[in-house]
């Protein structure tokens, strides 16, 4: 079966209706096999640590349970617990290991695994005009498909369960083939997307004939914050309110751009009256009259460690954000981070800000970003009521990680090991709505040999056309 019409959950056929955009859903199984999908259970057993993330359900602010279980039914987790009750459940062994809620990565950049490694010696402002700017415009619809599944199989790899895509300006037949590769993964995801004036009335049909249709798709609208983007700052702003979606920015990424004055630029346009409905990205250069700002607004952070260090963007204010009450989750940012090792993510959050206050015990503590890189996230994307942690009634988003190897052993303390040790070659399981994407190390339905072959044919195509166009 070729790469692109291979889907874990929904084949999705393109249906050619004038100028439409439309894509039928077909399930992957008969409507009696669905129905049994979703009344399956699954039972993950004796876990030798569970970390739920819900401090009513175990010890202190993690939920820490031992030697504990986990009930799931269809996409629902239903029972969390010591002793479950096996019946009529397929029974994952977990002795020995842990199990915790799947990382949410709020924000990333999936096609920009085509230039993995490219302008290694730049800043953000030159890896745009370098990179990122002259590939992007480069991609057609062909183009699209294997790197976005590519970067979609390296997320499941590390534990990642559901990810924001900032995918901004790309044409609508190319947002097709983009979803097309988000939807075949099994991930939960969210779609930050936009257009030029001229064809606004594309993000309304992409929303409504891609997005909507799926059950573990949400949309959001995309946006510049620098004074060149002004207008359609405001045009995204007036759009976000009338489809209450968020809109999702990049701030304060480069000292340089404290010039344009951007959280001014956010007010102007009433993006900052938002609120909720706000996702700033980066925000590293904030004074602390924004800080207080932001948070007066509830404005969401994306704070992004790896990419901050490769681009030379500074360090966040994480410690000041955090007092000033605002939510916030990890993004592993694409093709600037070269990775999606949300581990290496996670150790990043901690050390940068150690190394900045020359303080073990500043904010982020190892259970601060633990919690940053699930529930953290969840909760600025206002879905923590669905995900980041092991709550009875969430969907069954979670991830079994296996400690016995010789870059996790031997046990001393395993939560902070998890942090400082592990490796996404240590995540066992990754389920998903209940559905499993990997399992016993290995990925579930799709071959990985074949997904970097059309990339490597995608990175290949592109490094052509870039080099032609200069």
């Amino acid at each position: 079966m070729p790469l692109q019409s291979r889907s874990l959950r929904y084949l999705l056929a393109p249906v050619v209706l004038g100028a439409s955009l439309l894509i039928t859903f077909t399930l992957s199984a008969t409507g009696d096999l669905a129905a049994e999908e979703q009344s399956s259970r699954t039972l993950i057993r004796h876990a030798s640590l569970i970390l739920t993330m819900d401090p009513t359900l175990g010890n202190g602010q993690l939920g820490t349970l031992t030697d504990g279980d986990v009930l799931v039914a269809g996409e629902t987790i239903v029972a969390v617990g010591k002793g479950l009750s096996p019946t009529g459940a397929t029974v994952v062994e977990a002795a020995g290991k842990i199990i915790l809620p799947g990382f949410v990565d709020i924000h990333n950049h999936l096609y920009q695994s085509v230039f993995r490694g490219g302008c290694t010696d730049e800043d953000v402002l030159g890896w745009l005009d370098h990179c990122n700017i002259p590939v992007r415009k480069a991609m057609s619809e062909a183009d699209i498909y294997a790197p976005v599944r590519l970067s979609t199989l390296d997320l499941i790899g590390t534990g990642v369960t559901t990810v924001v895509d900032w995918v901004h300006l790309f044409k609508p037949e190319v947002a097709r083939a983009y979803v097309r590769a988000l939807a075949d993964s099994g991930l939960r995801f969210v779609f930050a997307y936009s257009q030029r004036k001229e064809n606004l009335g594309a993000i309304k049909q992409v929303k409504a004939e891609l997005i909507d249709p799926l059950p573990l798709a949400t949309f959001q609208l995309s946006g510049g914050t620098l004074q060149h983007s002004a207008e359609h700052l405001a045009l995204m702003a007036a759009l976000a309110r009338e489809l209450n979606v968020k809109l999702n920015v990049h701030l304060l990424e480069h000292i340089k751009q404290r010039e344009d004055e951007p959280v001014k630029l956010l007010e102007k346009t009433g993006a900052l009256a938002l609120g909720r409905n706000l996702l700033v990205n980066h925000a590293i250069h904030l004074m602390d009259e924004e800080i207080a700002l932001l948070a007066k607004h509830d404005v969401r952070v994306s704070h992004n460690p790896l990419s901050n260090m490769r681009l030379a963007s500074g360090i966040i204010r994480l410690p000041e954000l955090h007092a000033a009450g605002i939510k916030m989750g990890l993004g592993l940012d694409g093709g600037t981070n070269d990775t999606s090792d949300m581990f290496s993510n996670m150790r990043a959050a901690v050390g940068l800000q150690r190394a900045k206050a020359l303080q073990a015990t500043v904010y982020p503590t190892v259970a601060d970003v633990l919690r940053m890189a699930t529930l953290g996230g969840a909760e600025a994307l206002d879905m923590a009521d669905k995900i980041g942690s092991l709550t009875p009634g969430k969907k069954a988003d979670l991830i079994i990680l296996d400690p016995g190897s010789v870059n996790f052993a031997p046990r001393w303390d395993w939560i902070n090991q998890i942090v400082f040790n592990a490796q996404p070659a240590n995540v066992e399981y990754v389920f998903v709505n209940g559905k499993a994407l990997k399992a016993k190390g290995q990925f579930v339905g799709v071959n990985p040999a074949e997904v970097i072959q059309a990339a490597e044919q995608a990175a290949q195509r592109l490094r052509n056309a870039v080099k032609k166009s200069k």
